[in-house]
C-alpha cells in the first residue's frame, strides 16, 4: 500500500464514530416523551379497565418478585460453589435406579430452567448417564423448595395445588428419564454436548455466582414482565362469557392452558402468581400450566437445541409436552 493509500486508510478510521443506539437509549428517549405528553397520556389511560389491568399486572409483579430473587441467588451459588461432580457421586450405578434419585435432589439444587440446561450438559461431560441428566433438568426447576413456598403463598387458599404441582412435575421427570432409559439414542445428542470443557473458564467463583444472578435475574424478570402483563390483560379484557365456556370443558382448557405455559415462557418461581390470576378456569388447568411450564417452553426449547443440538430438542420437547399434561392430569384428578 502506498503512502497516499496508508494517510487515507488513517483518516477513514480516526472518523467521527457512528451514533450506536442502544436500549438505554430508547428507554431515555421513550421517559422523555412520556414526561412531555404526561398530561395527554393520564387522559388517554385513565380508564376503569385500563386501572384494572395495572393493578393485577403491579400485584403479580410485587408478589413474584422476591420469590424470583431468592431463586436466581440460589441458583447463582449452586452454579458456582457446588460442582456438578457432587450429584454424581450421589447416584447409584444403574441407571434406572439413578433416575428417581437425580428427580428427588432437584429438591436440594433449586434454580430455573435456564440454569438447569447447562447444569445438565456439565452432568453429561462428567460421565452421567444422559436418562439422570434429563431427569435432573425436567426436576430441579419445578420441585425446589422456593417454586413450593412460591405456589403455596399464591395458592394460599388450595394447600392441595402445592401437593398435585411436586407430584405431577416429579412424576414427569421421572417418567421422561425413564423413557429415554428404554427409547433414547446417544446419536440424537450432539458431539458438543457431550466433548469435556473446562468449567467457568478460570474465572473466580464469586464472578460466576455474581454473573450467574444478575443473566437469570434479567432473563427471568423480563419473563415476568410479559406473564404479568398477558395475565392482566387476560384477567380484563376477555369476556366473562368466554372464561366461563373454557371453564366448562375441561379438556379445553387444559390445552389452551398447556399451550400458554410453552409460549409464555415464564420462569417457575413466579409462574404460580400468573397462573392464580386466571382465577375463572377450575384448579386443574391451571394445574397443567404449572407442570408444562418449567418441563417445556419456547425458552427451554431453543437452550436446548442450542446445548444438546436440534435432533435432540425435536424430539424432546414434544414427549415431554405430552407426558407433562398426563402426570399433570393424573396427579390433578387424584388430588386436587
Amino acid at each position: 500500500m502506498t503512502i497516499t493509500g496508508e494517510i487515507r486508510s488513517s483518516k477513514r478510521r480516526s472518523g467521527p464514530p457512528r451514533l450506536k443506539i442502544t436500549s438505554l437509549e430508547v428507554l431515555c428517549g421513550i421517559l422523555v416523551l412520556a414526561l412531555l405528553f404526561q398530561s395527554r397520556l393520564v387522559d388517554l389511560l385513565d380508564a376503569p379497565k385500563l386501572r384494572t389491568a395495572s393493578t393485577v399486572f403491579v400485584a403479580i409483579c410485587v408478589q413474584a418478585m422476591p420469590f424470583l430473587v431468592l431463586g436466581v441467588l440460589i441458583s447463582g451459588a449452586i452454579a458456582a460453589f457446588v460442582p456438578p461432580s457432587a450429584l454424581r457421586r450421589l447416584l447409584p450405578s444403574k441407571t434406572a435406579l439413578a433416575v428417581p434419585v437425580a428427580g428427588v435432589a432437584g429438591i436440594a439444587l433449586p434454580g430455573c430452567e435456564c440454569a438447569s440446561v447447562p447444569v445438565a450438559k456439565r452432568l453429561m461431560q462428567q460421565g452421567v448417564a444422559p436418562a439422570v441428566a434429563l431427569t435432573f433438568l425436567l426436576a430441579a426447576p419445578a420441585v425446589n423448595p422456593i417454586v413450593l413456598v412460591s405456589t403455596a403463598v399464591a395458592f394460599n387458599d388450595t394447600p392441595m395445588m402445592v401437593v398435585a404441582r411436586f407430584a405431577g412435575s416429579l412424576l414427569t421427570a421421572m417418567i421422561m428419564g425413564w423413557l429415554w432409559v428404554r427409547f433414547g439414542k446417544m446419536e440424537w445428542i450432539a458431539e458438543r454436548a457431550l466433548a469435556r470443557m473446562a468449567d467457568h473458564s478460570g474465572k473466580s467463583k464469586w464472578a460466576v455466582f455474581a454473573e450467574s444472578a444478575r443473566h437469570d435475574l434479567v432473563d427471568a424478570g423480563g419473563f415476568l414482565v410479559l406473564g404479568g402483563l398477558f395475565a392482566a390483560a387476560f384477567k380484563t379484557f376477555v369476556p366473562t362469557a368466554w372464561m366461563q365456556t373454557l371453564g366448562g370443558q375441561i379438556v379445553l382448557g387444559v390445552i389452551v392452558m398447556a399451550l400458554l405455559a410453552v409460549i409464555l415462557a415464564l420462569c417457575s418461581e413466579a409462574d404460580a402468581f400468573v397462573a392464580v390470576a386466571f382465577s375463572a378456569l377450575p384448579l386443574l388447568p391451571r394445574l397443567v400450566f404449572l407442570v408444562v411450564g418449567p418441563a417445556v417452553d419456547v425458552k427451554l426449547i431453543a437452550l436446548q437445541a442450542g446445548a444438546f443440538g436440534k435432533s435432540f430438542a425435536f424430539r424432546f420437547a414434544p414427549a415431554t409436552f405430552v407426558v407433562a399434561i398426563l402426570c399433570a392430569v393424573v396427579s390433578g384428578v387424584v388430588l386436587l
